[in-house]
C-alpha cells in the first residue's frame, strides 16, 4: 500500500470505522479493461546466484523467464473459475514458482492469513496476493514512501485505523509486527471491496494509487503504468493462490523441501509516473 489515500469522501471514513457502512461481499470478479496501454499481463523473472528472486511484468532483460502467463482482459462471468485469462500451468516445476507457492513465510503466516480474512470477509488468496506483490512475503520491509511490512501499509493509514504509538513502541514499530500489518490491510481491503462493489480489480487499483486516483478517472483503473501491472500481478498472483485451482493441485509436484527465506524483489514498470500521495482532507 504505497499510497496513503484512505476512504476519502466527506463522512465516509466516520461509517467505516463505527461500522456503519455496510460490508461488500468478497467474492467479486475482476472485469477490467485496459484501454490506454496493451498488456498481457504475463509475468517474468529469474533468481540469481545469490538466491535472490526477481519478478516483473515485464521481460526487463535476457535472465527474466516466462513463469505465468495470462491475459489482462478478464470476463465477470466466469467468477467461478476464479480469474478467467490466467493460466498457472506454466513451469509448475520451476524454481521460481516453487518459491512462490512454497515460500516460508507462506505458511509462518498463514493462521493470521485466514483470521484476518474470515474477520473480514476478504478472501485468504487475495490477502496472499497482496503481500506478494508488495512485500515478497518480507515482514521487514519498507518502501521509500515509508509504507512498512508485508502489507506495506502506511503510517498515515495505521493511525486512521486507530493504531497510535506509545511509550513501547511508535506506529512505524508496530507495523512491522505481522499480526497488526495482516489485520490492516485485510481491514482495508474490506473497505475498499465495499466502496466498489463488485469491483474487486478498482479495489486493487485503490490499494496501490488510492481511492481518489480510480475515482479521478471515473471509477476505472488509474492510467498509471505501475497500477496497470500493479493489477495485473496480484491479477496472477490471486489466482495462483485460489484453493482448489491448479496452482494448488500442483504444488506438491513442486517438491516438499522447506526452501530457505529467500528475498523477492517484484518490480513494477512504471513506478516514477506515479502521482506524488495526496493529503487528507
Amino acid at each position: 500500500m504505497r499510497i496513503s489515500d484512505d476512504i476519502m469522501q466527506p463522512g465516509l471514513w466516520r461509517r467505516f470505522l463505527s461500522g456503519a457502512l455496510p460490508v461488500a461481499v468478497a467474492a467479486a470478479a475482476l472485469c477490467m479493461s485496459l484501454t490506454t496501454a496493451p498488456a498481457h499481463a504475463d509475468v517474468y523473472g529469474y533468481i540469481d546466484a545469490d538466491g535472490m528472486a526477481h519478478v516483473s511484468t515485464e521481460k526487463l532483460d535476457d535472465r527474466y523467464q516466462l513463469f505465468m502467463r495470462g491475459d489482462a482482459t478478464f470476463d465477470s462471468n466466469k467468477i467461478a473459475k476464479g480469474i478467467p485469462g490466467v493460466d498457472v500451468k506454466q513451469n509448475m516445476s520451476s524454481p521460481l514458482m516453487k518459491l512462490m507457492l512454497q515460500h516460508p513465510n507462506l505458511k509462518k503466516y498463514e493462521t493470521m492469513l485466514d483470521q484476518s480474512a474470515k474477520e473480514f470477509s476478504v478472501e485468504p488468496a487475495l490477502l496472499k496476493a497482496i503481500m506478494a506483490a508488495e512485500s515478497g512475503f518480507n515482514p521487514t520491509a519498507v518502501s521509500p514512501k515509508g509504507a512498512i511490512g508485508l502489507m506495506q501499509i502506511m503510517p498515515e493509514t495505521a493511525e486512521r485505523y486507530g493504531v497510535q504509538g506509545d511509550r513501547r513502541k511508535t506506529i512505524q514499530q508496530k507495523l512491522t509486527d505481522p499480526k497488526i500489518n495482516i489485520r490492516l490491510a485485510a481491514r482495508y481491503l474490506r473497505d475498499l471491496q465495499a466502496l466498489f462493489p463488485k469491483r474487486l480489480e478498482l479495489a486493487i487499483a485503490s490499494y496501490n494509487a488510492g481511492e481518489r486516483a480510480v475515482q479521478k478517472y471515473n471509477n476505472q483503473i488509474p492510467p498509471y503504468p505501475e497500477t496497470r501491472n500493479y493489477v495485473q500481478l496480484v491479477a496472477q498472483f490471486y489466482r495462483l493462490y485460489q484453493p482448489g485451482g491448479s496452482a494448488a493441485n500442483n504444488a506438491g509436484n513442486a517438491g516438499d523441501n522447506a526452501e530457505k527465506p529467500r528475498r523477492i524483489e517484484i518490480i513494477l514498470p512504471g513506478r516514477r509516473s506515479m502521482p506524488p500521495p495526496t493529503s487528507i482532507e
